[in-house]
């Protein structure tokens, strides 16, 4: 017979719980490419105790794992700097880009002694495949090592001989749009399909699919465009073993998967079969036989396992135990993905088509806790306006504590980045973290989220910073009309794009009373006119073309009506942030201090946008607790860190 807890009365906010920062940093990895190649399984381990270190690992199933990278290698693509398509095994080697110098390196699988096999030079590379017939190794690059004259880096698909890679120039196979991604070759070796697109464009607002033939010497002739344009974004090109193009189109406002040549979708679903393509190599289906599509849709928040036959069009929603799917390979039968359920953590985890089952190959946390711990994602929709609006609510959970009578819990609503982008129901510590020591939590999917329908991604053309932020009040506010959540204690927290939505919600409407930044927006003109390639004109769409809409840039920047914004804020910031510069954070630490507002602003040398390093992630996590402790004067479980706030 188990034991009875008898919970201990405390106040939301103060709870002890087992779900420490040290847990998130020293018992867990952020998986990632996660592949199949000859009946072996790899994927990247980012390990936050080795300062976000990425490691290849290989599980073979008669001689279990191990690390195919030694310390200190760091795989790690830096293309459109969020990366992505970073490495990739063939035969008895693997090809890898090397974090240090972004070069790329051939290692023998039985070896620890990589070579590499570009020069030295300022280019970065993603999306790795191998032409087998030529023996050489196809990719995209983005080279900026002709940035003479202050142009952009330059975007093209190059071959690289792997006879003698360093003897000769690789060999450009396409280039003149702004990018690429997705070379996949057929199975006759003698066609490369591709997608590119152009400024202002962003892979999820149009893109191209096409066809280049390739002659015997491998060069690319006759391009094609044979999908894709203005208003439609292509998603995963690629060959089934017969020779068939599949790809995944919204051109129905929806996500779902086509065969060239066919009008209608394999599968018409009122479901999305991809997610935006913030990253390289991403992968939402494969062929697990040479007829059937093994692929993953989202639909109400919720990530599905399905099966399609190309010739029957038969289809099915198999039935699993998760809720968040990405990253899906298959091979001979047999398929990988990294999946995470309501109640257990993402994991590289086996597909066999035989008999219907998934198995856990590695779990990106190695620490076990009881079920009973979590609180469990619920699917909420509310209104904001006259629009639906789709989140997750979390309340607050631990079975060794209950608040006192009447109290009602802080809530903290988080903020996805993107702003194109979106938030799942799988288990998340970071969550976790919050629910467990009295807080509940409000996950928005907020309109410009991704996994709802087009339109719904559209909403939030020239409505950012008005739409997200509207959304983010209303849910806080259904929250509170349900007395769910206290009133004098509503934050809200969220990374970059988030980050903004966060500042934007603190200045302009009275529904917070603190908020967390991390690596957010303050000033919208000065992203315009400082970040990467990727997103130089993502906001064209968002707020206005540059400079033109110079005005609009200006009124919706928090920096600008600071005056407006009267509650404590704390801001975590990489100072080698390329992607949302530390100025932004700066600029609005230095107007909160001279208002006398309550502010901190913690930072770290060596992070970029997205903290990879342990100690980073635990002082984010427990400054982020103790900010909110000393604000609203509620005791602390355990002590903080000692963060400085100024002017409390």
């Amino acid at each position: 017979m188990s034991e009875t807890i008898t919970p201990t009365t405390a106040p939301y906010g103060s709870w002890k719980s087992a779900i420490s920062a040290d847990l998130l940093v020293e018992g867990s990895v952020r998986l990632a490419e996660a592949s199949l190649v000859d009946g072996r399984y790899y994927w990247l381990e980012s390990r936050p105790s080795e300062k976000g270190r990425n490691v290849l690992v290989q599980y073979c199933p008669q001689n279990g794992r191990r690390d195919l990278t030694p310390a200190p290698i760091a795989v790690r693509s830096k293309a459109h700097e969020y990366g992505g398509g970073s490495c990739l095994v063939h035969a008895d080697s693997v090809y890898f880009v090397l974090a240090e110098d972004q070069r790329i390196y051939r290692m023998k699988l039985d070896s620890a002694i990589p070579e590499a096999i570009t020069a030295e030079k300022n280019s970065r590379y993603a999306d790795l495949i191998i032409d087998p017939l030529r023996n050489r190794l196809i990719c995209v690059e983005e080279d900026a090592s002709e940035d003479t004259q202050g142009e952009e880096p330059r975007a093209r698909i190059i071959a690289i001989d792997l006879d003698d890679p360093l003897a000769q120039p690789a060999k450009t196979l396409q280039e003149g749009a702004d990018f690429y991604s997705n070379p996949s070759l057929n199975p006759a070796g003698d066609q490369l399909a591709f997608l590119r697109w152009h400024h202002p464009n962003l892979p999820w607002d149009a893109t191209e699919l096409c066809i280049a033939k390739l002659n015997p010497q491998g060069d690319a002739e006759e391009i094609t465009q044979v999908a894709g344009g203005e208003n439609e974004s292509i998603f995963q090109p690629q060959w089934s073993p017969l020779g068939e193009l599949c790809y995944v189109s919204d051109r129905n406002n929806w996500w779902n998967l086509y065969k060239l040549g066919q009008d209608e979708p394999l599968w018409k679903k009122e479901a999305e079969f991809a997610t935006p393509q913030w990253v390289f190599g991403m992968s939402t289906y494969g062929f697990i036989s040479a007829k059937d599509i093994l692929c993953t849709y989202t639909q109400n928040g919720c990530w599905h396992l399905g099966m399609v036959n190309m010739q029957s069009g038969e289809h099915k929603t198999l039935s699993q135990p998760y809720c968040d799917i990405e990253s899906l390979h298959c091979e001979n039968g047999r398929a990988v993905m990294i999946a995470a359920g309501a109640e257990s953590f993402p994991a590289v985890t086996a597909f066999d088509l035989s008999s219907g089952t998934t198995e856990q190959i590695a779990s990106s946390n190695s620490r076990s806790l009881p079920a009973e711990l979590f609180s469990v994602a619920q699917a909420v929709t509310f209104t904001a306006g006259e629009r639906s609006v789709h989140g997750f609510y979390y309340p607050p959970h631990n079975p060794s504590f209950k608040a006192p009578a009447g109290d009602k819990p802080p809530l903290i609503v988080f903020s996805h980045g993107g702003p194109t982008g979106a938030t799942s129901a799988g288990l998340n510590l970071k969550v976790q973290y919050w629910t467990s020591r009295g807080f509940a939590i409000l996950d928005v999917n907020y309109s410009g989220s991704t996994g709802y329908g087009r339109e719904y991604r559209d909403r939030l053309a020239n409505k950012w910073g008005i739409y997200d932020v509207e959304d983010v009040c209303a849910g806080a506010e259904y929250l509170v009309e349900g007395g769910l959540a206290d009133p004098d204690r509503l934050l809200i927290k969220g990374g970059s794009a988030g980050g903004y939505t966060v500042l934007a919600a603190l200045t302009y409407h009275n529904t917070f009373k603190a908020g967390a930044s991390h690596y957010g927006i303050g000033e919208l003109s000065s992203l315009a006119k400082d970040t990467h390639k990727f997103e130089s004109r993502y906001l064209d769409k968002l707020v206005g073309p540059w400079p033109s809409a110079e005005k609009i840039y200006h009124q919706r920047s928090p920096i600008n009506d600071v005056e407006k914004l009267s509650c404590p804020v704390i801001f975590f910031q990489g100072m080698e942030d390329k992607v949302v510069p530390p100025n932004q954070a700066e600029t609005m630490v230095a107007a909160l201090r001279k208002r006398g507002i309550p502010v901190s602003y913690i930072t770290f040398a060596s992070e970029g946008h997205g903290f990879r390093s342990g100690d980073s992630i635990k002082l984010a996590l427990e400054g982020e607790l103790e900010f909110y402790s000393r604000i609203f004067n509620f005791p602390l479980a355990e002590p903080g860190p000692g963060i400085t706030i100024e002017n409390l």
